[in-house]
């Protein structure tokens, strides 16, 4: 492999105009399918297999006059303080606000709360239902002005009036995170490479592939349903990922022009070797991703795939456009202080300072000098950072999560207010009767049971379908969607109520609703974790083992992972559940933790940590299979990425870091905060700490291989090489630079 990568970046650094005008035609080619999509659509929490999908699946197909794909808003009154919503004033108000709402666009029907009962017992609270003749995701600014248009209808009359609702929400709005990231990022490879030119190829090579990736994203939304969340997250990684891929192979490219090299030899000698850690890097990253197929659950699918797609699109242009690039710049790859110390070509003749060990030298060594004292700190710290864990509750966001100041939660709590905490979240119970069964007795059968049961607090009237072969009635628990209590109650209802009820009515009883769907979801991801990690950790075990040839290396790099994604869940916990700091990153609503958090942070920070993993120890086996030490070739692996590793974490960081305190998606604010917290723990306690002190105790025992093992494995030669076998049978040392020719570009 580094000797095929290695042509192809000496192909693209001499055909550099012809790469980089590919890379634009397909930008501008996605660019156009980006442009005549129709757009992202919202999350689709369908649950295949679970008990709360099936009914779903049932309503859909015996209720075919209600539409499942409608949208619906709530809109809420409540009276002034000692007053009531029936008295005349306040009537009056009302039902000017909703003669508003049934001017609004695309409204097809709104419930007046006085004639279907929808008014608490001391009349001071009542709601109604909007429906839309639209779906999920089609919502418009227009329809969402009308609405608040009306909302202050009433409120100038001096009632409370909130919504919630798609409707109610407005656009997404996009925070900018990914703007903070790069404007960290820039400093930070301005103060790696000393270089505005090396520092900006990075990022612009960088944005081409998220832009490559993001369009196509946008252009298989309506295809294949992908939500405006899920190009968030892809976006997140895939620039993250981007600039880290593209500033592995420049550092490396600088590092063998100083080593004597020409410009295109060193092109394709950093893509041989760099290019080929940034692929099985990228590897590890794109199987944790799609590896979430496994969870079966459709919307982590399409989060996983599509960033994996833009994971391989920054290898890709890693790959490509980088070497390309590169030979675009020219000199300028060097700072101007740099380039002084050789005028005549611009390289110099060493990128450290005469005399002084850099700090990555520096820091491994003082590792190297008390390795167990350094194990047992960095163990101890981690495992201190993961006891929040042990405490963690799962759950999904609601309307109860929002933020105090905005309507969706004042709706929440008016609602909650008036007619008690689990009218927020109603479980529905489905009655599916067959030949011979009364299904009217079946239902009043069976809301005799649900109100007389502890822990329901009302029920609703059954509906029933058109040929009386299915029924629906909703039951109000007493306490919230997200109480234990709540969860408790719905494994009561279906382990214990339903067989009772389905042998005493021949009716098939199922329990749904979006709260025993939530119970339902998390209940899943904790199912899946386990299988999920074991296929992923296996799967990417073997690739290093293949990368490295070393059995405890790899066991080393999945134990400190195991390490690294505990505490940094730990971290999530005490921040987004326990409040901890939580107002430092705009967390103004504490509660559970979103269930799809561990899976989904187990799957991109496996990748991630991998990234760190590959580029460090490469360079260690490089300088170990040339013939050092293993402690010496410890410190050179330090010596030659600690500085790039650490760089590429901060920015990756910041990355993470923009998003987690710009965005007001409560998912996206966790999954940065959580992804920041894993790579800072990684790449700086796990990866730059844990590494060199596990590898200084281990020694040569690091590199174990069994000898069979070693003789069927194929050799991928990530540390080429194979690629100096072939260089030196082709003539290709040192001495290229003295007779290649440079084009003019990069004279």
């Amino acid at each position: 492999m580094a000797t095929f990568l290695y042509k192809l970046g000496r192909l693209c650094f001499r055909r550099r105009w012809w790469a980089a005008l590919l890379w634009v035609a397909l930008l501008f080619g996605i660019g156009a399918g980006a442009a005549s999509s129709s757009g992202a659509v919202p999350d689709d929490f369908a649950l295949p297999g679970t008990e709360s999908q099936e009914a779903f699946d049932l309503m859909a197909e015996e209720f075919p006059e209600a539409n499942a794909e409608s949208t619906e808003s709530t809109v809420v009154f409540q009276a002034p303080d000692g007053e009531q919503l029936t008295s005349g004033a306040n009537l009056e108000a009302v039902q000017q606000v909703l003669a508003e709402l049934e001017t609004g666009d695309e409204v097809l029907t709104v419930l007046d709360p006085f004639e279907v009962g929808q008014v608490s017992a001391d009349e001071s609270i009542a709601y109604t239902t909007i429906d839309y003749g639209i779906t999920m995701g089609e919502a418009t600014d227009e329809m969402h002005e009308q609405l608040m248009a009306a909302l202050d209808t009433g409120r100038d009359a001096g009632l409370t009036v909130e919504a919630a609702g798609e409707v109610a929400l407005g656009p997404m709005e996009m925070a900018g995170g990914e703007i903070i990231g790069i404007i960290v990022a820039a400093i930070v490879l301005v103060i790696t490479f000393g270089s505005l030119v090396a520092a900006g190829l990075p990022l612009l090579t960088a944005l081409i592939g998220v832009m490559v990736g993001m369009m196509g994203i946008t252009a298989l939304s309506s295809v294949l349903e992908l939500s405006e969340t899920t190009g968030i997250l892809a976006m997140m990684i895939g620039l993250a990922v981007g600039i880290d891929y593209a500033l592995f192979i420049v550092s490396r490219y600088r590092a063998e022009l100083v080593a004597g090299h020409s410009h295109e030899e060193a092109a394709g000698r950093a893509t041989g070797t760099a290019g080929s850690a940034v692929v099985f890097a990228g590897l590890t990253v794109i199987i944790a991703l799609a590896g979430l197929a496994v969870v079966n659950v459709p919307i982590l699918t399409k989060m996983g795939f599509a960033a994996a797609a833009n994971v391989a699109v920054a290898v890709l242009v890693a790959l490509t456009l980088v070497p390309a690039a590169l030979g675009m710049v020219g000199k300028r790859i060097f700072g101007r202080r740099l380039r002084k110390q050789n005028p005549e070509t611009g390289v110099p003749a060493s990128l450290n300072k005469p005399g002084k060990e850099n700090g990555g030298t520096r820091w491994a060594r003082a590792v190297l000098r008390r390795p167990a004292l350094v194990l047992g700190a960095s163990v101890i710290g981690l495992g201190i950072l993961a006891v929040p864990v042990a405490s963690m509750e799962m759950g999904l966001p609601d309307d109860g999560t929002q933020p105090e100041d905005t309507t969706q939660r004042q709706t929440y709590d008016l609602l909650s207010e008036g007619f008690g905490p689990g009218f927020n979240g109603p479980l529905m119970m489905t009655l599916d009767g067959g030949d011979g069964v009364d299904l009217q007795s079946a239902a009043e059968t069976v809301t005799n049971e649900l109100s007389t049961l502890e822990g329901i607090a009302a029920t609703a009237p059954p509906s029933f379908n058109q040929d009386g072969t299915m029924a629906t009635l909703l039951a109000f628990p007493t306490t919230g969607p997200s109480d234990a209590d709540t969860a408790d109650l719905v494994h009561h209802l279906r382990d214990d109520l339903a067989p009772q009820l389905e042998s005493q009515t021949g009716a098939d009883v199922l329990v749904t609703g979006m709260a025993a769907a939530n119970i339902d979801f998390s209940q899943v991801m904790t199912d899946a974790l386990v299988p999920y990690l074991t296929l992923v950790v296996g799967l990417a075990f073997i690739l290093l083992i293949l990368v490295f040839r070393s059995i405890l290396v790899p066991l080393k790099a999945a134990l400190g992972f195991l390490l690294s994604v505990l505490a940094a869940l730990g971290a999530v916990v005490a921040v987004f559940q326990w409040g901890w700091a939580a107002s430092l990153i705009g967390v103004e609503e504490t509660g559970p933790i979103m269930s799809m958090m561990p899976i989904f942070m187990v799957g991109v920070i496996f990748g991630l940590a991998m990234d760190y993993e590959v580029f460090l120890v490469t360079r260690m086996r490089e300088a170990h299979v040339h013939g050092e030490d293993p402690k010496q070739s410890i410190v050179t692996g330090f010596n030659l990425n600690a500085r790039v590793v650490a760089a590429a974490a901060v920015i990756m960081i910041s990355v993470f870091a923009g998003f987690a305190v710009t965005s007001t998606e409560a998912m996206v604010k966790m999954m940065g905060f959580g992804l920041g917290a894993a790579v800072l723990l990684d790449a700086f306690v796990v990866r730059m700490t844990l590494v060199p002190a596990v590898m200084g105790l281990l020694g040569e025992r690091a590199w174990w291989l069994p000898k069979w093992l070693d003789r069927i494995m194929p050799n991928v030669d990530v540390e080429g090489e194979s690629l100096e076998r072939y260089l030196k049978a082709n003539g290709k040392g040192r001495e290229d630079a003295r007779q290649e020719r440079e084009p003019a570009s990069v004279s």
